[in-house]
Formats: structure tokens, C-alpha cells, sequence
């Protein structure tokens, strides 16, 4: 006989999903950063949207792009190795703080008619350099919250839920106070969303970890993570695919208002369209993640999803009709986060707790450290070929490295 309804399997489903929402701290963490995530989100599509109405230039949305991102690849290593030495909550309130100024700068210069492309970059790097403490102590932090190993997969597709839900309702959002009050009031409003973060560090009671004792030099113990990680073959390839993906995949969000504008002749409305698709892609692979229960199909996940996210990504940048553009960019969004929180989850669950925050920081330096570098390149190609050649380009390298290191991943995990 065919089962074609039990209610009960629903239910149980649903609650594995939110497993780890029945700890406090963890859902103090979890309002707080959607809250602040969404304000991000608006944020970072008004950012966009004035860099590309004040330039014109593709490569300077590259390069702010580029200047937002690249302090991870040199900070976040270091990052790491404080995160095994350091209290992580009180790191990460001093983060939020550092984003909340930036954010009511930009808010400032806009309003008042002063802005300029240098300040958004200038804004951006010290931005940056905030969000390269953030991913290692927040990875890192997320087990410190549930308390419990058991729980770790849960919280980190939750976490990569909440990234999302506000990936997808933010540049929604976003379009529409764009067209209604300015790029001014996005920044604004993104400055007090952080209050929500805020708060809920500050609640929150948990144990400190005991955390490593100084007692050698800095640079020895970042080797140490280095060396971990090289010599560990299945953290090895699992970190070149997320560096191939953030290289050569990741870098097409940042000329999202090129695609908008210029290759489907639309405004911000539609620029929002688009990362909305992105990020409900993005949530509904987060949503998948966080339903499951089998950690032995976590390298499966990885390796279907590196082939979904890069296939899309070259129908998407071979698209000059919307429809194909919305179709696309969802499976887009669903490859990304499932490649990235799986990798995460998997890391997070094999490493010894010594040397976590350092192995973690190579995850977080590989997609975040590593897009700046292919948002310039990417950039500085759209100079000399068209803007969609080269993201064209850069999609089937994407998909060739993931086919090559399919059989290695498989291998030695």
C-alpha cells in the first residue's frame, strides 16, 4: 500500500529541524542575528546598487567587492588562532559594534549628500577587517551556545537558515527602499538592526570553553593549523573545493547590478528580484540541511551540490531573458549553501577541539578570503572581454575543478 500522507513524519521532521532552538542561548543567537542578518542584507544590495549609480564601472564594483572582502584572506588565519585563546562572546560583541559604526557612517555620508566611492571602500575594508574575526569566532562559538556535540549540525544549518531567510527577504526589502527612500535609509536601518545581536550577546550565559594557554608564538601556532590541515587529506580537498567555488563561482553576486541593469534592463526592483531567487535557493538548501539526521551522506551533499552550484551558475551567465535568470539562480543558491554548510558541518564534527578555531579559519579564508581575489580578477576581466564572458569563463572553470576533485574528495573521506 502507498503511504500517501503521515502527519506524524512531518512533525518529527519539523522538530529535528529546530532541534537546537530549545537551547536558550542558541536562540537568543538565533532572533538576534536574523534580525541584524536582514539589515545586513539590505545593506549590502543598497551598496551595490550606489556603487554602480555613481560609477557606471563594473570594476569598481569588483573592487569594492574585492575591498570588502580581502582583509579575510590575511586576517582570518590570525583570527583562528585567537579563537582557540580568546573569549569568543566577548570578541564577537566588539565585532557587531565595529559593523553598527561602519554602517551608520555610510548611513551619514549618504544622507548628507557626501558620498563618495573611495568612502564606501574605505568604509568597506574596515568593515572587512571586523568580518574576518566574525567567521572563525562565530563558527567556533556555535558549539560554546548549544553545549552539546550532538547538536552542532543542527545549529549550523539553523545558522546557515537564518543566513539565508534574511539573504532572501533583505534584498527584497532592499529594492523596494531603494526605489522609495534611498540607498541613505538602507544603511540606517542596517545600523540599528545590530542592536538585536547586540543584545542577545550580552544575555546570553555561557561556559567559557578552557581555552589554549599562550605559550607559543603566534605564527608557530597558525603553521601548526596549516600544517594540520595539509597533511589531513580529506580537509585538504574539501578546502580546495571551497577555494575553487569562492575563486571562481562566488564572485558573479557582486555584478548582480550589471546582470540587473544592463543585461535584463531592469532597476533595483529587479536587482532584488534576483538576489531574492539567489537566497531562497540558499534557503531552501539550509532548510534541507537542517532535516537531516545522516552524517554519512554529508560528503554525498557536497559533492552533488559543487556540480548543481556551478552548472546553474554557467545557465545563469549565459541568460539574457529573465525567466531563465529567475529558474537559474535559485539551484544556484541551493548548490552554494548546501557545498558550504556541509563542508563546515563535516569539518566542525571530524576536528579535535585544539585546533578548531584555526582549521575553521581556513574554511572561512577560503570563501571569504578568497572571493575578493575573483571579484577583482573578475572585474579587471570584464575591462577587457564583456562582463558575461568572463563570468561565463570563470563558471566552467568552477565546474572543471569540482569534477576533478570529485574522485579525490570521495577517496579520502
Amino acid at each position: 500500500m502507498f503511504r500517501f500522507l503521515d502527519i506524524s513524519t512531518y512533525y518529527n521532521r519539523l522538530g529535528i529541524a529546530f532541534k537546537a532552538l530549545q537551547v536558550r542561548n542558541f536562540r537568543l543567537f538565533f532572533w538576534g542575528q536574523l534580525a541584524s542578518l536582514l539589515g545586513t542584507w539590505i545593506q549590502n544590495l543598497a551598496l551595490g546598487w550606489l556603487v554602480y549609480r555613481l560609477s557606471g564601472s563594473p570594476f569598481l564594483l569588483g573592487l569594492v567587492g574585492f575591498a570588502g572582502q580581502i582583509p579575510s584572506l590575511v586576517l582570518t588565519p590570525l583570527a583562528g588562532v585567537f579563537a582557540d585563546r580568546t573569549n569568543r562572546q566577548k570578541v564577537l560583541f566588539l565585532v557587531q559594534c565595529v559593523s553598527m559604526l561602519m554602517a551608520f557612517s555610510l548611513a551619514l555620508l549618504t544622507l548628507t549628500g557626501s558620498i563618495q566611492v573611495w568612502h564606501i571602500i574605505t568604509i568597506a575594508i574596515i568593515n572587512g577587517m571586523a568580518m574576518a574575526f566574525d567567521t572563525p569566532y562565530r563558527h567556533s562559538f556555535l558549539l560554546d551556545m548549544v553545549g552539546d556535540k550532538m547538536l552542532l549540525q543542527n545549529a549550523i544549518a539553523l545558522n546557515s537558515t537564518l543566513i539565508n531567510s534574511a539573504r532572501f527577504i533583505g534584498p527584497l526589502l532592499g529594492g523596494i527602499l531603494i526605489a522609495a527612500v534611498g540607498e541613505g535609509y538602507c544603511f540606517l536601518i542596517n545600523g540599528i538592526s545590530f542592536f538585536a545581536i547586540i543584545a542577545a550577546l550580552l544575555a546570553m550565559k555561557v561556559n567559557n570553553p578552557i581555552l589554549s594557554k599562550i605559550n607559543k608564538n603566534i605564527l608557530v601556532e597558525l603553521f601548526e593549523g596549516f600544517r594540520f590541515s595539509y597533511n589531513s587529506k580529506s580537509i585538504r580537498y574539501l578546502l580546495l573545493l571551497v577555494f575553487s567555488s569562492s575563486l571562481f563561482g562566488l564572485p558573479f553576486q557582486v555584478f548582480l547590478p550589471y546582470y540587473a541593469s544592463n543585461i535584463l534592463g531592469g532597476n533595483a526592483n529587479l536587482l532584488g528580484v534576483l538576489t531574492g531567487l539567489f537566497g531562497a535557493g540558499a534557503l531552501l538548501g539550509a532548510i534541507y540541511l537542517a532535516t537531516r539526521t545522516n552524517m554519512s551522506k554529508v560528503i554525498d551533499n557536497i559533492l552533488l551540490s559543487a556540480l548543481i552550484f556551478s552548472s546553474f551558475l554557467v545557465v545563469f551567465a549565459i541568460s539574457n531573458l529573465p525567466w531563465l535568470s529567475f529558474f537559474a539562480l535559485p539551484f544556484v543558491g541551493f548548490g552554494m549553501i548546501v557545498l558550504f554548510a556541509s563542508t563546515n558541518t563535516y569539518l566542525q564534527s571530524t576536528t579535535e577541539s585544539s585546533v578548531r578555531g584555526r582549521v575553521i579559519s581556513l574554511y572561512g579564508m577560503s570563501f571569504m578570503g578568497i572571493t575578493p581575489l575573483g571579484s577583482l580578477l573578475l572585474g579587471w576581466a570584464s575591462k577587457v572581454i564583456r562582463t558575461e564572458y568572463a563570468l561565463l569563463i570563470s563558471a566552467f572553470i568552477c565546474l572543471a575543478i569540482a569534477l576533478l576533485l570529485r574522485d579525490k574528495v570521495k577517496r579520502n573521506c
